[in-house]
Order: structure tokens, then sequence, then C-alpha cells
């Protein structure tokens, strides 16, 4: 007995397409996600003293985490523009680094675990883009889904 391929649900024919949602019902879906940000000394030196030219980063990296949460079909190739109804995005100052840890919600007919992990991404990026006058050497890492609740996979929480 031989075992058949998986069928691809984003190519059909060796093309790329975008899966069919038509016919699901909508239902109500939530995920969360974070990202680290790693700061070195002369970074998180100008972050707590308030010294930094731009502004609160902090600020500014929730405020960019919320509005990537809308746009994530214009950035993830084959990701279903869906109805964003509630957003989280907390950014906070933490030993290892900023953390941020992203919460969008809503009721479509597919998840939002892209959502999450773009909110968290982009707010992780404009971090980056407020400090990196004082260090180039900052570091994004740890994008991780946490969690993510309802659709046909049921849910999700990280070991």
């Amino acid at each position: 007995m031989t075992d058949a391929a998986p069928e691809l649900t984003h190519f059909r024919d060796g093309q790329p397409r975008m899966v069919d949602v038509t016919d699901k019902a909508p239902t109500t879906r939530s995920a969360t996600a974070e990202a680290w940000v790693r700061l070195p000394p002369e970074a998180r030196a100008a972050l707590t003293a308030g010294t930094n030219p731009k502004g609160d980063p902090l600020v500014v990296a929730r405020l960019g985490g919320l509005a990537g949460s809308k746009r994530t079909a214009d950035l993830i190739l084959l990701c279903h523009p869906i109805p964003v109804t509630g957003a989280d995005v907390e950014v906070t100052l933490e030993d290892a680094g900023v953390r941020v840890q992203a919460t969008v919600r809503t009721t479509a007919p597919t998840g939002v675990e892209m959502e999450a992990l773009t909110a968290a991404t982009v707010a992780a990026l404009n971090v980056y883009d407020m400090l990196k006058a004082a260090s180039k050497a900052i570091e994004i890492t740890g994008v991780r889904l946490l969690s993510k609740t309802g659709g046909k996979s049921g849910d999700y929480r990280a070991g």
C-alpha cells in the first residue's frame, strides 16, 4: 500500500491559489502571538532614560502592531482579508528585552493566527526602528504563536 501525497491547500495543478472559504460559517476566533526585541546596553539605556530623540518606542510599537494586524492580507500573499474585530498589543520592557504580545480577534470563516503574528512582528520592527540610532545590534527573536481558539482545528496553546 502506498501513501497518497497530501493535498496541498494553497496549490492546485502546481499553481498557487487562495483557499476558498466561501461555504465555511463564520465563527469567533482569537490568536495570541509574541515577539522579543533583544536590546544591547546602549539601546536599553536610551529607552530607560527617555532620551530617544524619536520619542517613546513602546508607544509607537503598540500603534504599529495594531495597524499591522489590519494589514496582514496585504503582506502575506495567500492570506484572506478578514475583519479584525478586536486587537490588543502589549509592549513591555523586561529583563530579557522588550516583549511584544499581540492578541487579535474576529468572527470570520478563517483564523487570525497570521494577524496576531504580523501584529507582534510589526510592533517589534517599530521598536528596532525607533532605537536603531542607539544601536544597530538590536535583535528581533522568538516570534511565535502562543495560542489560538476557534475554527476547525480547535484550540492550541504553546507548550
